[in-house]
């Protein structure tokens, strides 16, 4: 399904895949499989793209720098699974696994004394 604004439905899609990725609920691969269409699934990638480098930049410098670095792995693994339904699907995946890894780091730094 192609919506008539595919940048907010994808950003939609990527609040609501990292809700089901938080809950560790199975809808959240049901989310991407039923994405058949790589515009929808590229969308989908812009949004969580977007959320992972906004909330990697309130991260400490050096934990900064490595998220930048996985953020350009990710990409290279976008680039590699142009035009494959199920690469980008893994793609996506890996990265709501990334902003979850990234919301871990903020999480520690809030309990740590001082």
């Amino acid at each position: 399904m192609t919506a008539a604004d595919p940048a907010a439905e994808g950003r939609r899609r990527a609040d609501d895949f990292l809700t089901l990725l938080t809950a560790e609920d199975p809808a959240a691969d049901a989310l991407l499989a039923d994405l058949t269409e790589v515009r929808d699934l590229v969308f989908l990638g812009a949004g969580l793209t977007a959320i992972a480098r906004a909330e990697g930049r309130a991260l400490p410098t050096a934990q900064r720098a490595q998220a930048s670095t996985r953020q350009t792995n990710l990409g290279q693994l976008r680039d590699r699974s142009r035009g494959d339904v199920e690469g980008l699907r893994a793609w996506l995946r890996k990265s709501g696994e990334e902003i979850l890894f990234i919301r871990s780091l903020h999480a520690a730094a809030q309990q740590l004394p001082g």
